[in-house]
């Protein structure tokens, strides 16, 4: 019960005024001049204002409100090193078992990392938990924190926003020793083929000194090993491969007594981007479709073309003086001898051998093509007569000899079984309808024993496009003239830019284009997998997660040629994907997350702020195994830490839920007792 006194006058306070103070100077002027009866004059005044006054006692029913403690627990990864989970889940237990016995305290279990999604399940941000756990709290009801963690804390502000003691519980052990290793410096670009610098650093939490062995691997492929000295920055350079998505990755040997391996490996994520292809286009027969490929490769910014074309060929004699005939000599030996490897790709237009090149360069190019070069030839009438290409060194890297036979007629070119599963092919617009959506050619050159695979073809289903690999290069053959149909919208034209395109960046060996293709990429905590094959099934995929699980994922079919697969996640890192003889890795969720940068516990992060708010930072596990500090409620600015105990902040705040009134002078007794007043100052004044 909570007694007090409230004032409710029955007159407004000037009618108060004006009715009391000529009364009270007349009063105080009968003291002052000692008239007799003035004290019972005075009493009467006051019994007189008190009932203008009218005094009302009440009684406040009020039922005291708890004190809210967040009981934060942390459920990060770096939380699932060793017996940590174990500590954490038995200190939980103990600790509600603890508040549970006080009524006085609302307990608010907040798991940290449960419900964090994107970046923020990277890092530990308890004291984001926390703030939202005391959202609604207003600070004269917050009785304070309780924080079981490993230490590893990455939103620690220099003073928590709440003014109740903060106590943190540390799981793991004083003697924790970890390895591990990170970039220090690695550009998110690089031109490929070019060596690219980068630098790293390997750290050990034991004060460890001397040389580690680091492995590097390139997209999975270990490409050196590195030595390098445990706390000092190393120079490493590579070379990327691929345009791109490149992992570049790095990893050290574990050590014995290390708490993990997840921060032995490194990750550096560098797209590759291709200087400009050097592509060789050698024009033979003038035709009406010569300049489509100089226009299509001239139009793209990434190409460097060097155009070769013969306009006036050996045997036609009218005699025009020689020097008149050029300015200056085409560099036939420094293309085709001298610098022929450095070129991309190499197009032969309906060329035909008319010994402007001597046979032994058609050697030259057969070579290039075996040690990894691109060639595509263009082929037209000419290819089946005497002077084709076919009957020089030539021979031997093409996909296809001619049968002597040129068919002369309309018709759709379509894509073959093959070619509705093959990237060049695969998905061109128009290629679905029957007839399909794009004009029809009009010649098509035979061949005999054609090699590789036909991705288009023509009537009665000969082949109209080839492409083969031979050695280490790629050799395409289009058996007709007369794409350039498309290129002039002739009937509506056709796809013939991303064709061509398509061809040529397939030749060049562009990853995207491979027939037989693993990636896989990270979508926030989801990973996408994606196989292109040419098979009809390529079964499921094996995961195997940064912590060395393996997880079997369906692939399921998506268009001709692809099979697409996901799966959640719950971890971070590098994920390794395998199907078949094909190998990828993904990494999901961002690069060198700090979750693992340091992961031995400690007490060192929490304790400024736990001191300021007056709390503690004790670790769980000792001699005896985990030991729990006993609950202590506490009252103003009392002391929140004893060597056993932590202290939790109670409230006075409180719920009104019911008040009585009564009235000093209502009734009877009010009116009896200001009559007593009045007549004890009549009484005096009649003696």
């Amino acid at each position: 019960m909570n007694w007090s006194v409230a004032f409710e006058p029955l007159l407004s306070w000037p009618w108060l005024a004006a009715i009391l103070v000529p009364v009270a100077l007349l009063v105080l002027a009968s003291l002052f001049f000692r008239r007799r009866g003035a004290f019972f004059r005075l009493a009467a005044l006051a019994a007189f204002a008190a009932a203008l006054f009218n005094p009302v006692f009440l009684n406040e029913e009020r039922e005291p409100l708890k004190s809210v403690v967040a009981l934060v627990v942390d459920r990060s990864q770096s939380q699932d090193i060793g017996a940590r989970t174990a500590e954490t889940d038995q200190a939980l237990a103990g600790m509600q078992e603890r508040l549970a016995r006080f009524r006085q305290f609302d307990v608010r279990v907040v798991e940290s990392s449960k419900t964090d999604t994107g970046d923020d399940r990277t890092q530990t941000r308890l004291f984001g938990a926390l703030d939202g756990a005391f959202r609604d709290v207003p600070p004269s009801r917050i009785g304070g924190a309780v924080m079981i963690t490993d230490g590893q804390v990455h939103d620690t502000p220099a003073r928590p926003a709440f003014g109740a003691p903060l106590h943190a519980l540390i799981t793991g052990d004083r003697s924790e020793m970890d390895r591990r290793i990170r970039f220090e410096n690695a550009p998110r670009f690089g031109i490929v083929g070019k060596p690219v610098d980068m630098t790293y650093r390997v750290l050990a939490t034991d004060g460890e000194s001397g040389p580690v062995d680091v492995r590097v691997s390139v997209n999975g492929q270990q490409v050196a090993v590195e030595r390098a000295q445990i706390g000092r920055e190393a120079q490493l350079e590579v070379t990327i491969p691929n345009a791109g998505r490149n992992i570049v990755e790095l990893a050290i040997e574990p050590v014995p007594g290390e708490i993990t391996t997840a921060n032995n490996r490194a990750i550096a994520l560098l797209d590759g981007i291709r200087e400009n292809l050097r592509v060789l286009l050698v024009s033979g027969e003038p035709h009406a479709g010569e300049r489509t490929w100089r226009n299509l490769l001239k139009s793209d910014a990434s190409v460097d073309l060097v155009h070769f074309t013969i306009l006036r060929p050996p045997e036609k004699q009218d005699g025009t003086p020689i020097n008149e005939l050029s300015l200056i000599a085409f560099p036939t030996r420094e293309l085709f001898v001298e610098k022929i490897n450095d070129f991309d790709l190499i197009i032969f237009d309906r060329y035909q051998h008319r010994d402007v090149l001597p046979v032994l360069y058609y050697d030259y190019i057969a070579e290039y093509v075996e040690k990894g070069g691109a060639l595509l030839i263009a082929a037209g009438p000419e290819y089946s007569g005497d002077s084709s290409i076919a009957r020089t060194p030539l021979m031997s890297v093409l996909p296809a000899l001619p049968s002597g036979n040129v068919l002369e007629q309309g018709f759709y070119p379509r894509l073959t079984d093959t070619g509705k599963r093959h990237p060049v092919t695969r998905g061109l617009q128009g290629a679905d309808a029957e007839p399909p959506q794009w004009s029809r050619w009009f010649r098509l050159i035979g061949v005999d024993q054609p090699e590789g695979e036909a991705v288009m073809k023509g009537p009665d289903d000969r082949p109209l496009l080839l492409l083969n690999r031979k050695g280490e290069g790629r050799v395409g053959m289009f058996l007709s003239d007369h794409g350039w149909l498309w290129a002039r919208g002739f009937e509506g034209g056709g796809p013939h830019v991303a064709l061509y395109r398509r061809i040529a960046h397939w030749l060049m060996k562009e990853p995207e284009l491979e027939e037989e293709r693993l990636t896989a990429d990270g979508r926030g905590m989801v990973l996408d997998i994606r196989r292109q094959t040419m098979s009809d099934d390529p079964g499921p995929a094996q995961v195997i997660t940064p912590s060395g699980k393996t997880v079997s994922v369906p692939l399921s079919p998506a268009e001709p040629g692809i099979f697409l697969g996901s799966i959640e996640t719950a971890e971070i890192g590098l994920y390794q994907i395998g199907n078949g003889d094909l190998q990828a890795l993904a990494h999901i969720g961002p690069v060198n997350a700090p979750e693992f940068a340091d992961t031995v516990s400690t007490e060192e992060i929490l304790r400024p702020a736990a001191e300021t708010t007056g709390g503690s930072v004790r670790r769980l596990v000792g001699a005896t195994g985990v030991s729990l500090p006993s609950i202590v409620p506490i009252r103003g600015n009392a002391g929140a830490a004893g060597r056993d105990w932590i202290g939790l902040r109670t409230t006075d705040d409180s719920v009104l839920k019911s008040v009585s009134r009564v009235p000093a002078f209502a009734g009877f007794f009010g009116l009896a007792l200001l009559l007593l007043a009045l007549g004890s100052m009549w009484y005096r004044e009649g003696r």
